[in-house]
């Protein structure tokens, strides 16, 4: 038997004790007293998320990289998301960066210095112009990359730090770059997996007795969508058109839809497929996640309500999807990893999982009318509140022998909290329209007017 003791920053004591039978146990002395993994397999994730956590806590008290990171940047040391760019000087060619502070370190130009096992031997893909080739390397390459990647941006590593001619040519701000879609994306799943939003939209349609179809909570619920109109950040949306029945006892007209409205979603890229036939079992699930997005599945509500039934929505969706042109990988958000909710039923055993895959992300949507001087926040939800993991979803969607490919994107569904604050939804913000959402300054909306600006941010 050992123990080895960590004391972090503000002296609470953590402990690894190996037994000697062989069962490895994590546990945390708090103040409040002491918790255990109780499960062997949680132990690998919940110990890394135990050291970046404490990783975390010690960078304020350190400078981490040579380049200047704002305080209130999204882009620091820890996160390194990968994204897709180009610059005024060579429009044509689609770059692969990695953002930090205020800059975009270019990896085509320092692809020699990647000089790990795996990628030295798979420097070219960071001359693609997207990352489907880095998705398809698999988990051992992504990790190894990423810890490459804080290696060279570290304080106290001079490669790149004093090495002013490679510097000058590897990194360029972000303001002078365009960014675009990180991935050539040839398949789009769009899921059902927060409770609160199933429920209220249940409510709306079929009454509170059924508001939950008889599946929901014993399957990750879903739907394939197209990929043709998934866009990057900053792409204009054109109101559509289509059927709409606003008047039941008429029959339906055609025209632009009246109940434009947003979703606020997240997503994720599949990193390493698998073949046809050959189901991703939910142990090896996070080997096959490459990161998360942002996303927007823009919805119109009039146009789908006469149209889902019976296979569920087409036109009122795959007009227009947009997400966020930076990918921020699954390591940088282990620290955030969370017990998952408790799901009652149990899960079928292909589904079951105990370690923490829950993400605590604090999420903001904001809208900005023609008029307004400044955006009105209108929903302030969080990743935690999913009912299905990701590791689920995917396991779901591959258990029947479909095979997904390096590029894949996998959304969450409309992320809603229990609160009516935290709906992720105008059609629920604004009760099915019954009611109008206050931006302030005598502004009001149930649903999108033309102009309006949505933000994102998590």
């Amino acid at each position: 038997r050992c123990r080895s003791t960590i004391i972090s920053p503000n002296n609470q004591e953590v402990w690894i004790r190996v037994d000697t039978i062989g069962s490895i146990r994590l546990a945390m002395q708090w103040e409040a007293g002491l918790s255990k993994v109780k499960h062997l397999e949680e132990f690998t994730t919940a110990a890394q998320s135990l050291s970046n956590s404490v990783e975390w806590k010690t960078a304020a008290k350190k400078k981490m990289s040579f380049i200047k990171v704002d305080a209130t940047s999204d882009f620091s040391f820890h996160n390194l998301p990968y994204g897709i760019f180009s610059t005024p000087d060579n429009p044509k060619q689609n770059r692969i960066g990695v953002a930090i502070g205020d800059q975009i370190l270019d990896l085509s130009v320092i692809k020699s210095l990647f000089r790990g096992p795996v990628m030295s031997r798979h420097q070219d893909v960071f001359d693609q112009p997207t990352l489907n080739a880095f998705m398809a390397l698999g988990y051992e390459a992504w990790r190894e990359t990423r810890r490459t990647l804080q290696v060279l941006l570290s304080a106290n590593e001079s490669t790149l730090r004093d090495d002013v001619s490679l510097r000058s040519r590897a990194f360029v701000h972000q303001s002078a770059a365009t960014m675009h879609l990180p991935a050539d994306i040839g398949d789009y799943t769009d899921f059902y997996s927060s409770r609160d939003h199933a429920t209220n939209v249940g409510i709306m349609f079929r009454g509170k007795e059924n508001a939950l179809m008889p599946n929901w909570l014993r399957l990750p619920v879903g739907y394939h969508g197209r990929a043709s109109s998934v866009i990057v950040s900053g792409t204009p949306i054109r109101r559509p058109s289509g059927q709409m029945r606003p008047d039941q006892t008429k029959p339906p007209v055609f025209g632009p839809s009246k109940q434009l409205d947003i979703e606020l979603e997240m997503a994720f890229f599949v990193g390493g497929g698998n073949q046809l036939g050959e189901p991703i079992p939910i142990k090896k699930a996070h080997e096959h996640i490459f990161g998360m997005v942002l996303m927007n599945d823009w919805s119109a509500r009039d146009i789908q309500a006469w149209e889902y039934v019976p296979l569920g929505p087409f036109l009122g969706k795959n007009f227009g999807t947009t997400i966020s042109p930076w990918v921020v990988p699954m390591e940088a958000l282990l620290p955030f990893a969370e017990a998952n909710p408790i799901q009652d039923p149990e899960p079928l055993p292909y589904l079951q999982h105990h370690d923490a895959y829950t993400f605590n992300i604090n999420l903001f949507v904001s809208l900005k009318g023609q008029d307004m001087a400044e955006a009105a926040t209108i929903c302030m939800s969080n990743f935690k509140y999913m009912y299905w993991t990701m590791k689920q979803q995917l396991t779901h969607h591959t258990v029947n022998g479909c095979n997904v490919r390096p590029g894949d994107l996998l959304a969450s569904g409309t992320i809603s909290g229990p609160d009516p604050e935290s709906f992720g939804s105008m059609l629920e913000l604004s009760c099915r329209g019954s009611k109008s959402i206050d931006l302030g300054r005598g502004e009001t909306r149930t649903f999108l007017k033309d102009g309006d600006e949505v933000t994102i941010t998590g």
